[in-house]
C-alpha cells in the first residue's frame, strides 16, 4: 500500500511552533477537512476527530505501542506504558488494583487533601506563589511518592529522578542517545524499589506476585512519568482558565459544587498530555487515510476534545458544560490511565484549598498561557491574593 501524501496539505504546511504555541485553529481546519493528515513535521498520520482517535485508541491489535521506536521503554524498560496484550496486563493490573479498585478514591483522599492543604497553608502567609512551581508540582510530587508507598526517598531527590528520566525520553525522541545521568537516575530509582519491596507491604511490594523486580521498578518510573507530569499540568492549567475567566472564577464562588466539573471541563480545554503515539501493525485505511505497517499514528487528544460535534462552542471555557466529562484527556481503550482517581482529586484538592485560604487570587505579570507539544501547561504562572 503507497500513500498518497500529497493529499494533505494542511498537515504539510503544520509545524512544531504552532503546535507549541497555539495549535487549537490548526488542529479544527485538520479536523474539519483533514481528520487523518500526513504531518512531514511530526512524521506520521495526525488523527484530529473525536471518534477516530476513539477507534484508534480502543484498538490495541492494529494500533500498538509495543514497538522498539517507544521512547520511554528505551529509557526505563518494558513497562504497561510500551506492552499490549497478555504482556500489558501482566504489567498494568497490579497498579490498576490499586489505583482503580473501589475503595481507591477513598483510600487516596484524605492523603492529597492534607498534603494540598498543607501546600496551601505554608504559602498563604506570604501572599504571592508561583502555581506551577510552589504548589502544582509539589503537590504531584509527594502524592505519587507516598501512594506508591516509596521508601526511604524525599521529595527532591525523587524530582531529581524524574527531571532526568523525562529529559532522557525527550533525547531519544529526538535521535540522541542517552546521558550517563538518565542512566544514574533509573539505577537510583530501581534501588530504592527494590529496598521498599523488602521492607514494605503496598502496591510495589504487592507487584511482585506478577513482575520481577526491575519490571516493578520499569513501571513506577512511568507512574511517576505520568502522575507528576500529567497532575501538575492539570493543575496548573485549571487555575489559568479560572483566573483567566473571571466570571466562571464567581460562578464557582457562588456555586462550589462546580468544582468537580471545572475539573472536568480544564482537561477538556487543555489535556495535560496533548496526545498518544501508536504504531499501525498492518496496512490499513482510516477515514481513507493510507496507513502502511509500522508508521506512526497520533492521536490528538487536544483536537478531539475540541470537536465540536461532541462539544458546542467548543473552545469556551464554561465550567456549567453539561458533558464536560466526556473528555478524552485521560485515553480510551487498553491504555486508559491509570492514575485517574489520584489526578482528579489533586486537582480539586488545590482548588478547594486555595479557594478557601487565598482571597482575592489573580494573575501577575509573567503568566504565560498553556504550551508544549506533547505535555501542555502554563510554564509560568506567578499569582497574588490578598491578605
Amino acid at each position: 500500500m503507497t500513500s498518497s501524501r500529497s493529499r494533505y496539505p494542511l498537515g504539510a504546511t503544520l509545524t512544531l511552533e504552532r503546535l507549541d504555541a497555539d495549535p487549537y485553529d490548526s488542529l479544527a481546519r485538520l479536523r474539519a477537512s483533514e481528520p487523518v493528515s500526513w504531518v512531514p513535521a511530526l512524521g506520521g498520520w495526525l488523527v484530529t476527530r473525536r471518534d477516530l482517535c476513539i477507534e484508534v485508541m480502543r484498538d490495541a491489535g492494529l494500533f500498538t505501542v509495543d514497538d522498539p521506536r517507544f521512547s520511554t521503554a528505551r529509557v526505563v524498560g518494558p513497562s504497561m506504558l510500551s506492552l499490549d496484550g497478555e504482556e500489558h496486563r501482566r504489567h498494568r493490573d497490579p497498579f490498576a488494583r490499586a489505583f482503580l479498585g473501589q475503595d481507591a478514591r477513598s483510600q487516596f483522599a484524605q492523603l492529597v487533601e492534607v498534603e494540598a492543604r498543607r501546600l496551601v497553608g505554608a504559602l498563604t502567609p506570604i501572599g504571592a506563589a508561583e502555581i506551577r512551581r510552589d504548589l502544582a508540582g509539589p503537590l504531584a510530587v509527594n502524592v505519587v511518592t507516598r501512594a506508591l508507598g516509596l521508601l526511604d526517598t524525599r521529595p527532591p531527590e525523587v524530582l531529581g529522578w524524574y527531571d532526568e528520566i523525562v529529559a532522557a525520553v525527550d533525547e531519544v525522541s529526538a535521535g540522541r542517545e542517552i546521558s550517563p545521568l538518565a542512566h544514574a537516575a533509573v539505577t537510583e530509582l530501581g534501588r530504592h524499589v527494590e529496598g521498599t519491596i523488602r521492607q514494605g507491604d503496598g502496591v510495589l511490594a504487592q507487584a511482585t506476585a506478577t513482575l520481577r523486580p526491575v519490571e516493578v521498578a520499569s513501571n513506577a518510573a512511568v507512574m511517576m512519568f505520568g502522575g507528576i507530569e500529567t497532575s501538575e499540568g492539570m493543575t496548573t492549567s485549571l487555575f489559568w482558565h479560572l483566573l483567566s475567566n473571571p466570571e466562571q472564577l464567581a460562578a464557582l464562588r457562588a456555586d462550589r459544587s462546580l468544582g468537580a466539573n471545572a475539573v472536568e471541563e480544564s482537561l477538556r480545554l487543555e489535556p495535560a498530555a496533548a496526545r498518544v503515539d501508536r504504531y499501525a501493525t498492518a496496512d490499513t485505511e482510516l477515514a481513507g487515510a493510507a496507513i502502511e505497517r509500522g508508521e506512526l499514528v497520533i492521536v490528538s487528544l487536544t483536537a478531539a476534545n475540541r470537536d465540536p460535534a461532541t462539544f458546542p462552542d467548543a473552545d469556551a471555557f464554561d465550567i456549567r458544560r453539561s458533558n464536560a466529562r466526556s473528555h478524552l484527556a485521560f485515553a480510551q481503550g487498553p491504555h486508559a490511565c491509570v492514575g485517574i482517581h489520584l489526578a482528579r482529586l489533586e486537582t480539586l484538592s488545590a482548588l478547594d484549598a486555595v479557594l478557601e485560604s487565598w482571597p482575592g487570587i489573580r494573575l501577575e505579570p509573567g503568566s504565560t498561557p498553556p504550551s508544549g507539544v506533547i505535555f501542555r501547561k502554563p510554564r509560568s504562572m506567578p499569582v497574588r491574593w490578598d491578605l
